[in-house]
């Protein structure tokens, strides 16, 4: 149990720092209005996270059940992991101009019911966060293997998500001012990159599954208590 919530943590670090007109908003908000302001428009984040969550795994429950074990949905994953971090890559290929532009072009309000909106909508309206969570259920059942194991996998991302906007809003005129555009392009593209590679790493398994089942078989005879 302990085990499928701790595999989720860095999925979780890692999504909360990637770049896009969410993570610029917060930044924004936490610097000019405070923490509890912040902290508000991220609850709408992770609204639309949660519904994006429900929608993904209801819509992969019953495919879930029917190809458990199947290399094929393996492979499925990692495809959409690779595209969600193409469209990730491709969008921070944008020029330093306009990263710039997107940084300046943030609205704050004032009013705590509009900014939970401003959250909320900031993530719905982005059809990419809801490829990038089929993918990443997808490779929570890949590394976990209890019962609940998904759903803890899960709860390990958003709960380190969370943790990691706390520290984005704790630190935010900080982390402000240290965000030069050069800085903001190398992160994006190298968070592109490490979920792209998660892809690629789910559709090895899926291409080679008896090196998988031997891995595994391996890495239980190193742990003989588990």
């Amino acid at each position: 149990m302990l085990d499928d919530i701790i595999a989720g943590i860095p999925f979780g670090i890692i999504l909360s720092f990637t770049i896009g007109p969410v993570f610029f908003v917060l930044l924004e908000t936490g610097a000019t209005k405070g923490f509890k302001s912040a902290l508000v428009f991220d609850a709408g984040v992770i609204l639309a996270d949660i519904l994006f969550i429900l929608v993904a795994f209801y819509s992969t429950e019953n495919l879930i059940d029917k190809v458990k074990g199947d290399s094929n949905f393996l492979v499925f994953g990692g495809v959409l992991l690779i595209i969600y971090g193409i469209i990730s890559f491709l969008k921070a290929s944008k020029s330093f101009k306009s990263i710039v532009r997107e940084y300046q072009e943030v609205h704050i309000q004032k009013d705590y019911w509009k900014l939970f909106v401003k959250g909320f909508l900031l993530n719905f309206i982005n059809i990419g966060v809801l490829i990038g969570w089929l993918g990443f259920i997808v490779l929570a059942n890949s590394l976990t293997s209890s019962y609940n194991g998904v759903f803890l996998f899960i709860c390990g991302m958003l709960g380190s998500y969370f943790v990691a906007d706390l520290f984005k809003i704790t630190l935010a005129k900080r982390l402000k001012r240290k965000l030069t555009p050069k800085r903001i392009f190398k992160t994006k593209k190298i968070i592109a990159l490490v979920i792209l590679g998660f892809g690629i790493l789910l559709l090895v398994q899926g291409f080679f599954p008896k090196e998988k089942a031997r891995l595994q078989h391996k890495i239980e005879a190193l742990n003989p208590l588990d």
